[in-house]
């Protein structure tokens, strides 16, 4: 099949979609939904996430030094678009999504509720790149719900309902289902 070259872009990407929580120093939470985001290092469990200085979670994220990673469900798409395109200088993102803030354990953060998933983070590094600074944020804690875990208390992708996003479709796509596990080829195709 032939191919067309494109310029530059990482945006044919699919990311993971998240739900960021942040608090400032007066109390006052936010939300900001971000795609740039992934997994940084396996020890100490570090992830990052690419936010535009512009936006309004940046400098709380920045001066307080952390956040919570809120991993969303499709039974949330809608409340999770809408604090992606609304700023939380403007409303209260919590109170107009009712979304539900739940106190984390060593962050002042708070975490998402209606997320299966919560990753409670402390920034260890900011790198300017360009349009974006990357947080590289250290997991110091980890909530997940009962019910979303397998028989060894391992996330159950299958029962979660998550889903990721195609910055160049601008669309939001749910996860299948699992074709195979990593290793499953023992190093062989044949």
């Amino acid at each position: 099949m032939p191919k067309k070259s494109l310029k530059p872009t990482s945006a044919v990407l699919l990311t993971p979609v998240v739900l960021v929580s942040c608090q400032d120093e007066g109390g006052k939470p936010n939300i900001i939904t971000l795609a740039w985001v992934g997994v940084a290092n396996s020890d100490p469990a570090m992830i990052s996430i690419a936010i535009r200085p512009e936006r309004h979670s940046y400098a709380i994220i920045k001066r307080t030094g952390e956040f919570a990673a809120n991993l969303p469900t499709t039974a949330i798409l809608k409340e999770t678009d809408f604090c992606g395109v609304v700023s939380g200088s403007k409303l209260d993102k919590f109170s107009t999504t009712q979304l539900t803030p739940m106190p984390a354990e060593k962050i002042k953060a708070p975490l998402i509720k209606e997320c299966p998933v919560n990753l409670e983070c402390r920034v260890k590094q900011v790198i300017a790149l360009g349009s974006h600074d990357l947080f590289l944020g250290e997991v110091v804690a980890v909530q997940m719900d009962t019910e979303i875990q397998d028989e060894k208390g391992r996330i159950d992708i299958g029962k979660t309902k998550l889903f990721t996003f195609c910055a160049g479709a601008m669309e939001y796509w749910s996860l299948g289902e699992r074709i195979g596990r990593f290793g499953f080829t023992k190093g062989k195709l044949n």
